[in-house]
């Protein structure tokens, strides 16, 4: 096949999937922007557009590694025991409101590690992917570039992302809730954002997003069950 972005074939073909895939989650997008009207009407026609992404997207992966199994909030298939793939809608609150901020997060992982990660923006088209040991990158408009964690610490100077409905960290500086956790750890991975504090996730809305970080240079934990991601040198 066609390299599609600097990378293993395989990666490739992961990010071939989600194309394939988001074609028809713009289309969907649109129509739900027309059901704002009914909050619930919306909610249910995300609910089915979700199913129809898993199954969409796990007709062509299966030809990346057919004996892989799956993990996603809904599913969990054991395959070979070795290799999974790792499948969230992340943002899915966002899409319900005819909201673009959501994403796609998509990973491969092999023997307990991950290997590959996508995360993937389907209206702007806009991909963030790593392989382990080669880095992180940012492709847009048939461009690839590396990314890199930031190198701010003052306090006043952070961007800081958070995801909770609990007590947040006493720090200075701009905090955002964007609704798309994906996105967030992304944007750390490549210095839009700071940090990222977090509630406790379902890890496959976040197991792309650990690798991208790590890629980048940054700090990823969930020691405490909660999702903290930095840039290495904030604090939290």
């Amino acid at each position: 096949m066609d390299l599609l972005i600097k990378g293993s074939t395989e990666l490739n073909k992961m990010f071939a999937a989600l194309q394939n895939t988001a074609s028809g989650l713009r289309h969907d997008f649109g129509e739900v922007e027309n059901l704002q009207q009914s909050l619930k009407s919306a909610r249910d026609f995300v609910a089915k557009a979700s199913a129809r992404i898993e199954e969409s997207i796990l007709n062509d992966l299966q030809l990346v590694r057919p004996s892989a199994g799956l993990l996603t909030p809904d599913v969990s298939k054991t395959g070979d025991g070795r290799d999974e793939f790792v499948l969230a809608l992340s943002g899915a609150a966002n899409f319900v409101r005819g909201n673009a901020h959501f994403a796609i997060s998509l990973a491969l992982r092999s023997n307990g590690e991950t290997k590959i990660a996508l995360i993937y923006s389907p209206i702007d088209e806009r991909l963030y992917y790593g392989e382990r040991d080669k880095g992180a990158y940012v492709f847009s408009a048939y461009h690839s570039e590396k990314i890199r964690v930031s190198n701010l610490v003052e306090p006043s100077d952070l961007t800081i992302g958070y995801n909770t409905n609990g007590i947040r960290p006493i720090i200075s500086g701009n905090a955002r809730e964007t609704g798309c956790p994906a996105l967030d750890l992304a944007w750390v991975a490549a210095g839009k954002l700071d940090a990222f504090v977090s509630d406790p996730l379902d890890y496959a809305e976040i197991a792309a997003g650990e690798l991208l970080i790590n890629e980048a240079g940054g700090k990823f934990s969930m020691d405490t069950g909660d999702v903290i991601a930095t840039n290495g040198k904030v604090e939290l």
